[in-house]
């Protein structure tokens, strides 16, 4: 038994197990600093963010497991960005019960003109005959440019003037 005596005091076997401690503790400080930066992606309220960092810090490697159960699935700034994209949804769902500015009758989106107050609403492609919108620079459907003066602000809001022959 003297070389297993040996073993245990000697500086070989002192420097290893300080070695193994001090990587256990820098990786256990380690998953404790990590369970406070996400906590800190994740959740809104301060109170809750330090809840969680001393849950990774006690009880040691336990405490990230836990809060890995409890943790919120998705990031504030995912949620963010979620919350976005319902907005555009909605104004574009929004933007299929279109209105005529003038008199505020409900049209469609391929009309030429207001059929209620007769105001013009958007031009028409000359090669095709399909409604354009007022930023666009080439039809999409024929791919015919379209003049830069074609459709201007004055011209939308104006009425038409239908001359009625009895």
């Amino acid at each position: 038994m003297p070389l297993a005596e040996n073993f245990f005091d000697s500086d070989t076997f002192a420097l290893t197990r300080n070695l193994a401690g001090f990587f256990v503790v820098v990786f256990w400080l380690a998953t404790a600093f990590w369970v406070l930066k996400d906590a800190r992606r994740r959740i809104d309220d301060p109170w809750l963010v330090a809840m969680a960092a001393l849950l990774g810090l006690f009880p040691p490697f336990l405490g990230p497991i836990v809060y890995l159960f409890v943790r919120p699935h998705d990031s504030i700034e995912e949620r963010l960005d979620r919350e976005l994209e319902n907005r555009a949804l909605e104004e574009r769902l929004a933007e299929r019960d279109l209105r005529c500015p003038v008199c505020r009758g409900q049209v469609d989106a391929s009309f030429l003109v207001c059929p209620v107050c007769t105001t013009r609403l958007k031009q028409a492609c000359g090669s095709c005959g399909s409604p354009l919108e007022q930023i666009w620079q080439v039809c999409p459907y024929c791919a015919t440019p379209v003049p830069p003066a074609a459709v201007t602000g004055d011209e939308v809001l104006q009425p038409l003037r239908i001359h009625r022959t009895s």
